[in-house]
């Protein structure tokens, strides 16, 4: 006898469907589609998330794509893999697809669906219509809509998100229930499964994040409080410019009053140490808080703006951050290469070069990596998909990387996407020594090769060059001419792109990072993460700011006058009974732990005891350090990242134990205040009274004037110690630990 496995029995089964009674009952009920149908089940309860068979290598020998990104692997799973034992078509009941879901058979995941449910009758009537992968004149699901996307709750308050799928034939379907949700904020708001959001008990705002499939809608959620402002606290707020009309217009429409504005001594020292990453000198401070300089407040202001963006220090401290995110491991690449990038991104800054210049030189670099040290971006980054997601997060605030290997899980970024956006890289060419880890000392050379490409993993598909959204009005086509015997870069033409006006990504994400070391938070976070699902707090804001900086011909010294100029920027952190709670908004200034390298300068020129870094000039800055092979436990201590982590880094900016510790018991720093060439040995040995010299030590450290009661206590400390020295020491010493010397307020 022959056996009839259960494969054997689906196809006698197939044959024999077109006269069965049971097939035409269940053709009456219409055909179910795996694409529209079956594959919005599977999603919405998790069986093809990163935690199920969705991994990697699946789960249980069962794979399939994440988040249902592909289709036909998809199809081929449920339907054929494993001998097609996963489905039962002549009694579709007994599929093990089904009781593995209702739990009827050992399933790891659990009970997903229950036999009476919708899903579980979709289910069942698409295994017994023999598991199509597609009906006849099957529409492609467009994009979804939600019929509300904003909310204004009341605390405790819920209210309910309506989905509703639209397709190619015009058709719609409320796909509420088959949906994802995911707040951003779960303390503000929650989300459970059925699409219901529930305010917190505490004013906020957040967003709720639906997707449906591969499509994604985001609804923004506002509690504000409970007790309505007086209009005329808002009209009677001066305004400095845009900033601060969009960022109180919001505070009143929530209602938050912002703080006060700050003294004189509070404005020189944030804003010396935000523009230049240095502490105003005693002769500095005293000019600005005695007003000698001459002019009204905000006209000593802006002078003081405009001289600080005019000193040297200005290239050195912003270029720092984006050494940050280009400087590549120098174990990799080589010493020189990383010498040669780090002076290139500095002269960028001491020429005022503007922002979509240096992108477009950088882009588009070729040459020597000995000197052109903008070439090295690509003798660290070798292939096409090492540099696309680099590029697209810096200067597009587009994360890539998932999109690498499937859909991206929160935005609509495909493989498609990501390996045509890396075929602009696929024609760069390479002479010389290559790379030889830890060594890597030669020169190579970055040329526009006449060939190369980029396949689809998958397909196989040569890509083509592509950017990864159409510009308004068309993108810009690239009208420079290849040179005579040279290949065409599709380099160029991205750049082009990138940096084109209509372009407003580009010129958002730069404003966001800047708004975001100015003012402790960005308007978006992570500063280079602009997404659907990630809105930025105040978009009105963060759309003018881009507007300005386009406008000024992407000067970034303008961005910075006018952000620094605002009212908005010169908001006390100091928080009212009114904006404790607010983290968003800006209506006080967030507080934060100053950069190790500005720390550490701070440091030196309070003891007047400069800092010595092994392969640099005498007398060099922290902030000048151009590779953290040049030894230093303070910056380490203090957050300077690591190059061998793969860039972008990120600093942390919490505070920590160990730095509180360093600054306590650091052996190095007790030499420094107690150097027999510091600012306490000389201000011990001069002849400057006890008031003039808390006075200086206030003003060096603090950048004010010590309060009567603190100038009353060091006084009466230096007026009956009997070694002058060491009261003094101890002061500097005590001065340093506090937190108002680390902390930015």
């Amino acid at each position: 006898m022959h056996k009839i496995t259960r494969q054997g029995c689906f196809w006698i089964w197939l044959m024999c469907s077109v006269a069965s009674p049971c097939a035409s009952a269940l053709a009456s009920d219409g055909m179910v589609s795996f694409e529209l149908d079956v594959q919005p089940i599977l999603t919405a309860h998790s069986c093809n998330s990163g935690g199920c068979h969705g991994k990697q290598r699946g789960q249980n020998g069962f794979q399939l794509s994440l988040l249902g990104f592909d289709p036909d692997f998809d199809h081929a799973a449920v339907s054929r893999d494993a001998r097609g034992r996963r489905i039962f078509p002549a009694s579709p009941e007994n599929s093990l697809l089904l009781l593995k879901a209702t739990a009827e058979l050992p399933h790891g995941g659990g009970r997903k669906i229950e036999r009476d449910s919708e899903d579980y009758q979709t289910l069942l009537r698409w295994i017994g219509q023999a598991a199509p992968r597609r009906i006849p004149n099957e529409p492609t699901l467009e994009h979804v809509t939600l019929t509300q996307d904003s909310f204004s709750l009341s605390p405790s308050q819920s209210e309910s998100l309506r989905v509703t799928a639209h397709y190619s034939d015009n058709s719609t379907r409320d796909v509420t229930r088959l949906t994802t949700y995911l707040s951003n904020d779960d303390a503000v708001v929650s989300v459970d499964t059925n699409g219901t959001i529930q305010a917190g008990s505490l004013p906020g705002e957040t967003a709720v994040m639906a997707r449906y499939m591969y499509h994604i809608q985001v609804a923004n959620v506002v509690i504000p409080q409970t007790e309505p402002l007086p209009a005329a606290i808002f009209e009677s707020l001066p305004r400095n410019g845009f900033i601060d009309e969009q960022v109180y217009r919001k505070l009143q429409a929530l209602a938050i009053e912002p703080s006060p504005t700050v003294d004189d001594h509070v404005f020189l020292r944030r804003v010396s140490l935000d523009l230049i990453g240095r502490l105003p000198t005693v002769e500095e401070a005293r000019t600005f808080l005695d007003g000698t300089a001459g002019g009204t407040r905000d006209q000593r202001r802006a002078q003081l703006v405009d001289q600080l963006l005019d000193r040297p220090e200005f290239a050195d401290h912003w270029a720092g951050y984006w050494a940050d995110m280009l400087r590549p491991n120098p174990y990799r690449v080589g010493i020189k290469a990383v010498m040669n990038y780090d002076n290139w991104i500095r002269q960028q800054f001491r020429d005022d070069v503007p922002y979509d210049s240096f992108v477009r030189q950088l882009v588009t670099a070729k040459g020597s990596t000995w000197q052109n040290g903008a070439a090295t971006l690509y003798r660290d980054r070798r292939s096409p998909d090492e540099v696309a997601p680099m590029i697209s997060q810096l200067f597009l605030g587009i994360r890539l990387d998932c999109a690498k290997c499937h859909h991206h899980v929160f935005e609509k970024w495909s493989q498609q996407d990501f390996y045509q956006f890396s075929a602009y890289f696929a024609k760069v060419g390479y002479k010389g020594t290559g790379l030889s880890p830890p060594i890597s000392g030669g020169e190579e050379v970055v040329f526009t090769a006449t060939k190369g490409s980029v396949s689809h993993p998958l397909t196989g598909e040569i890509m083509t060059p592509t950017p990864l959204y159409d510009l308004p009005g068309g993108d810009p086509v690239d009208a420079a001419e290849k040179a005579e015997g040279e290949p065409v870069d599709p380099r160029v033409a991205l750049a082009h792109w990138m940096t084109s006006k209509e372009n407003d990504s580009f010129a958002e994400v730069q404003v966001n990072r800047t708004w975001g070391i100015l003012m402790g938070r960005g308007l978006v976070e992570p500063v280079d993460d602009l997404r659907a699902t990630n809105p930025a707090t105040n978009p009105a804001l963060l759309s003018a700011l881009a507007d300005e900086f386009q406008a000024s011909g992407y000067s970034f010294k303008q961005l910075l006058k006018t952000i620094t100029l605002s009212r908005v920027y010169r908001h006390s952190s100091e928080p009212t009974p009114s904006n404790i709670a607010d983290r968003l908004n800006y209506s006080r200034h967030y507080r934060r732990r100053l950069r190790a390298e500005v720390l550490s300068d701070a440091v030196a020129d309070v003891t007047q005891t400069p800092e010595s870094f092994q392969a640099m000039p005498p007398n060099s800055r922290a902030n000048q350090v151009w590779t953290t092979r040049v030894d230093s436990v303070f910056l380490d201590t203090f957050g300077r990242p690591n190059e061998n982590q793969d860039p972008p880094c990120e600093r942390m900016p919490e505070s920590t134990v160990t730095q509180a510790l360093h600054m306590m018991n650091s052996q190095q720093l007790d030499q420094r205040v107690r150097s027999e060439k510091g600012r306490a040995a000389r201000l011990a040995a001069s002849d400057q009274s006890p008031p003039q010299i808390v006075d200086e030590l206030y003003l060096s450290t603090f950048t004010r004037y010590p309060t009567a009661a603190e100038r009353e206590y060091a006084v009466n400390l230096i007026e009956a110690a009997a070694d002058r020295r060491g009261v003094i020491e101890d002061l500097m010493w005590a001065m340093l630990n506090s937190p108002e010397f680390s902390i930015l307020n």
